[in-house]
C-alpha cells in the first residue's frame, strides 16, 4: 500500500504540473489551424520558424518531464537545419515530420492533459470532502450536498459518503498512475523520432565511438612496434655495426680480438633476428597461419604456469584473419593477467563459433576485483575488440574470480 501511495503521489504531481503545458495545448486548438492557414500564404512562411519556437520549446520541456517520470531518456528529434533563407527555412519546417508530430502531441495533450490535470488536482481534495460530509451535511439546506445522490437522511449521510470516499481512493491509487503513465507515453511516442531513426542514430554514434577506438588501438599498436624496433632491434643492429667496424680495424694487428668481436657481432645479429620475430608475432602470430586459432590457443594454454582447461573445437576453428588475431590476443592478454594478477589456481578458456559470432570466454578462480583503470590490459582488450565492432563483458566480483567474455563478428 505504501508503494501504491508513492506512485499515486508522483502521478498526482505529474498530472498537476501537466496543466502548465496542457493550457497552451488548449490554446493550440485555435492557434495551430490559424498558423497553418497563414503558413499556406507564402508571405507568412518566413515567420514560421519564429512561430514554431514556443511550441518546440514546450515540447522540449515536456520531453524532459516525461523522461524523468518514465525513468528513461526520450530521444529528441534533430532540429531543422537553417539554410540562411527565411523562406526556405519556413518551407523546410512545414515539411518536417517532427513538427507535425509535435503539433499532434500539442492538440492531444491539450485535451487529455487538461482532463488528467483536473483529475490530479481535485481527486485528493474530493476524498477529504467525502470523508467530512457526515460532520456538516445537516448544517446546510436539505439536499444541497450529495454523495451519489442528494443527502436527506442520517442513514444516507453515514453510508454513502464512505462508499464515495472508497471509490475516490481507488481512482486516486490506481487510475491516476495509469493516466500519468499514459500522458508520459504519449509524449514519448510523439515527441521522439521514429524508432528506426533512433536506432540508426544510436548505431551511428556507436560506430563513431568504435572508429575512434580503432584508430586509438591502431596508433597504440604502431607506437608499440616503433618502440620495440627502436629500443630493441635498431639498438642491437647499431651495436653489431660498431663491433664489425672495430673488428675490421683490428683484423691486421690483433686477429684474435677481431674474431671475438666478429663472434659477438654474429650473436648480436641472431638476437636482433629474435627480436624481429617477436615484433612480427606481435603483429600477426605465425602460429595462427600454421595451426589455426584452435592450435594457437592450445599453445598459449600449454605455456601457462597454472593449469588451463580448454573448450575448443577439435575439428579446426577458422575465422577471418583480423578476427583470429583479435581472439588470439584476447586469450593471450587474459591468461597473462591471470598468471600475473589473479592469484588463481586454474583457468578455463572457451572459443566457439556461434553463427555470425566468434565467442571467447576466459575465466579463473582467483581473487577477482579486476579494474580496467589500473592498467591490467583489460582496457586494451576492450579497444581491440571494439575496433572490430565486437562486444566485451567483464565480471570480476571480489573474491570470486574473473570472467571475460568477448563476441567478435566474423560473418555467417
Amino acid at each position: 500500500m505504501g508503494r501504491q501511495l508513492r506512485r499515486s503521489r508522483g502521478a498526482t504531481v505529474y498530472l498537476a504540473v501537466g496543466l502548465a503545458t496542457a493550457a497552451p495545448g488548449l490554446m493550440g486548438l485555435y492557434l495551430v489551424p490559424l498558423t497553418l492557414l497563414l503558413g499556406a500564404v507564402i508571405v507568412a512562411l518566413p515567420w514560421m520558424p519564429l512561430l514554431a519556437r514556443p511550441v518546440l520549446g514546450l515540447a522540449e520541456y515536456e520531453r524532459r518531464r516525461a523522461s524523468r517520470y518514465l525513468g528513461r531518456e526520450i530521444a529528441a528529434p534533430e532540429p531543422p537545419r537553417s539554410t540562411g533563407s527565411a523562406l526556405e527555412d519556413g518551407v523546410r519546417l512545414l515539411r518536417s515530420p517532427a513538427l507535425w508530430r509535435t503539433l499532434a502531441w500539442l492538440l492531444l495533450h491539450g485535451v487529455l492533459g487538461f482532463i488528467g490535470g483536473v483529475f490530479g488536482v481535485l481527486m485528493w481534495p474530493a476524498v477529504l470532502y467525502s470523508l467530512s460530509l457526515p460532520l456538516w451535511w445537516w448544517a446546510v439546506p436539505d439536499g444541497s450536498v450529495s454523495a451519489f445522490v442528494p443527502l436527506h437522511t442520517w442513514e444516507q449521510a453515514l453510508t454513502l459518503p464512505f462508499l464515495q470516499t472508497a471509490l475516490y481512493i481507488c481512482i486516486a491509487l490506481w487510475l491516476l498512475p495509469l493516466m500519468a503513465s499514459g500522458q508520459a507515453r504519449l509524449a514519448a511516442l510523439l515527441l521522439s523520432p521514429p524508432r528506426q531513426r533512433v536506432d540508426l542514430r544510436a548505431r551511428v554514434e556507436q560506430l563513431t565511438e568504435t572508429r575512434a577506438e580503432a584508430l586509438e588501438a591502431h596508433g597504440a599498436e604502431l607506437r608499440r612496434i616503433e618502440r620495440d624496433l627502436h629500443d630493441g632491434t635498431q639498438a642491437q643492429l647499431v651495436a653489431v655495426a660498431l663491433r664489425l667496424g672495430l673488428a675490421d680495424r683490428r683484423f691486421e694487428t690483433d686477429p684474435a680480438a677481431s674474431r671475438e668481436l666478429f663472434l659477438a657481432a654474429r650473436d648480436g645479429v641472431e638476437e636482433a633476428l629474435t627480436q624481429l620475430r617477436t615484433v612480427i608475432r606481435g603483429i600477426y602470430p605465425p602460429i595462427l597461419s600454421d595451426r589455426g586459432l584452435g592450435g594457437a590457443v592450445r599453445a598459449l594454454a600449454g605455456a601457462q604456469p597454472i593449469p588451463v582447461r580448454l573448450d575448443v573445437p577439435a575439428d579446426g576453428l577458422r575465422a577471418p584473419a583480423a578476427v583470429e588475431a583479435a581472439a588470439y590476443f584476447v586469450v593471450a592478454e587474459a591468461l597473462t593477467n591471470v598468471a600475473k594478477h589473479a592469484g588463481a589456481a586454474g583457468a578455463e578458456v572457451s572459443v566457439h563459433r556461434d553463427g555470425p559470432l566468434l565467442r571467447v570466454r576466459v575465466s579463473d578462480d582467483g581473487k577477482g576485483g579486476a579494474d580496467e583503470m589500473r592498467g591490467s590490459g583489460l582496457a586494451g582488450i576492450r579497444r581491440r575488440v571494439a575496433a572490430l565492432d565486437g562486444v566485451t563483458r567483464i565480471d570480476s566480483p571480489d573474491g570470486r574470480g574473473t570472467t571475460l567474455e568477448v563476441d567478435l563478428p566474423c560473418g555467417s
